[in-house]
């Protein structure tokens, strides 16, 4: 088919008609030559792989969106994993699709070119929810060991549900209570966070039991499809649910909101049933493991005690001669008890007979007699004590009177003496130390004071008058008697 081109024609009447096709694909051929090589650069959205191996997506900004499409061959060598809300950069070719009237970019390279508005929201939010504490390892609840109710809330169409109830029931005979709802789409964070609500608000005594631990499950898919499960409103809702919750969303590398918050997670929701049951062949075959044990560790018990038993008989056969040995010295011992006893009363007599011997009245009157002879003694010896005492007393006191008038300074005035003292009271002992003219008190003997004042001449020792003198002398003191010695014959009490 050769290339349209327009003629020159006068009217339209005139135009040759195009068919369907021939339009469709002279566009596309236009389209092709003249982008036959565009790089572009968007956000990857509808993010969908097929499964013939082609990958359909679509890239866009802020304005406008195309379509795009990576053919299998080209899928495996790309340099990322085309998902929702990454913003990549791609090279390709601009082509149509005649039998849909629309034109798309046919993709041979993608590179990442940074993260997505999507993808960075997804991330403050995770940053948010983190912040407050939900993904703390403290804050997730343990998986019960042996469920009795296991609830699943999932699509009730679909291979998900079938692989989990074949799962459980192959290993743990328990009651699966499905709760409904879509996992797809805008209505699918409600669904979820009211089957969450509804199962921790069942009664556990009700038509409907409450179950022990809770799977949220879902097939893989794209991001796009798993983006409910990174709604906000649902990661709180998982986060506040009172039953042990496993999250088995997507397959072993999607990771949405709801795993970090949920108590366990799961790879897939095979896995998930795996993790909320145990294995019931496994329980039996443990509990005939330790039945075992016990058996064995019982009769080892049993055997341990048979020999200490046999051990003790064997020792136990000697017991008669034992008591056969004991009861001969008992005989010899109890033969020779009463020569024994005997002979131990006669030594007692004995004894008893030779200390009552010294017993009589005149031992006890002894000590007495002693002790008034003794104080008749000291009697006589206490008077002529008392008198020799009392005359060295007296002599002493003799003495000291002798000694007190011999010391008295009024005394020598009596005999003619005279005191010669200054104004300020002190002695005048030579007429060498006072000056002329300084006045004097004299006392005489008569106890009569004069005052006189040193004539001149006088005073400084020159001419006849001058006299030296006369010193006062007090009489020698008395020696002390010396006390006569006492009587050792007669003694002192004092």
């Amino acid at each position: 088919m050769t290339d349209l081109a327009p003629e020159s024609t006068a009217g339209s009447g005139n135009a040759r008609p195009y068919s369907v096709s021939e339009l469709a694909f002279a566009l596309k051929r236009t389209l092709e030559d003249a982008y036959g090589f565009v790089r572009l650069r968007g956000e990857l959205s509808k993010v969908t792989h097929h499964s013939n191996g082609h990958v359909y997506l679509t890239i866009k900004d802020d304005k406008a969106a195309i379509d795009g499409v990576v053919w299998k061959g080209q899928v495996r060598m790309l340099q990322v994993r085309p998902q929702q809300g990454m913003e990549v950069v791609v090279t390709g070719k601009i082509t149509a699709y005649p039998q849909g009237s629309r034109y798309q970019i046919v993709i041979e390279t993608m590179e990442p070119a940074g993260v997505g508005a999507l993808l960075a929201q997804l991330e403050r939010l995770k940053a948010k929810l983190q912040a407050e504490g939900l993904f703390e390892p403290a804050r997730k609840k343990p998986l019960p060991s042996m469920p009795a109710v296991v609830g699943v809330i999932t699509s009730p169409t679909g291979a998900v549900i079938r692989d989990i109830l074949h799962r459980i029931r192959d290993r743990w005979p328990c009651r699966v209570v499905v709760w409904p709802v879509v996992v797809q789409g805008d209505a699918a964070a409600g669904q979820v966070c009211a089957a969450i609500r509804g199962f921790c608000a069942l009664d556990p005594n009700g038509p409907i039991p409450k179950p022990d631990v809770l799977i949220v499950a879902r097939g893989g898919g794209s991001v796009e499809d798993l983006w409910p499960f990174n709604d906000e409103q649902l990661a709180r809702t998982a986060a506040a649910c009172t039953i042990p919750l496993i999250s088995a969303v997507g397959h072993e590398t999607d990771t949405t909101l709801i795993d970090f918050v949920s108590d366990r997670r799961a790879p897939t929701p095979t896995a998930a049933a795996e993790m909320a049951t145990p294995v019931l062949s496994e329980l039996k075959a443990l509990v005939s493991d330790f039945g075992t044990r016990m058996h064995r560790c019982a009769g080892r018990v049993v055997e341990d005690r048979r020999a200490r038993v046999q051990h003790a008989d064997r020792a136990l056969k000697r017991v008669p001669d034992l008591v056969e040995m004991a009861a001969q010295r008992f005989g010899i011992v109890s033969s020779r008890l009463g020569a024994g006893l005997a002979k131990n009363a006669a030594a007692h007599e004995r004894d008893l007979v030779r200390v009552s011997a010294r017993l009589s009245p005149l031992l006890l009157q002894r000590p007495q007699q002693v002790q008034k002879d003794r104080l008749d003694r000291l009697a006589v010896r206490l008077q002529p004590a008392a008198e020799r005492k009392l005359d060295r007393l007296a002599e002493r006191l003799t003495a000291l009177g002798k000694l007190h008038a011999s010391v008295d300074p009024e005394r020598p005035l009596e005999r003619g003496f005279a005191r010669v003292t200054r104004t300020d009271g002190s002695i005048v002992h030579a007429g060498a130390s006072l000056a002329s003219g300084e006045p004097v008190s004299i006392k005489f003997g008569d106890r009569v004071s004069r005052q006189a004042v040193i004539d001149g001449a006088a005073a400084e020792g020159s001419g006849p008058q001058a006299q030296p003198p006369t010193p006062v002398l007090a009489p020698a003191k008395p020696a002390r008697p010396k006390p006569k010695a006492a009587d050792p014959a007669q003694g002192d009490l004092f």
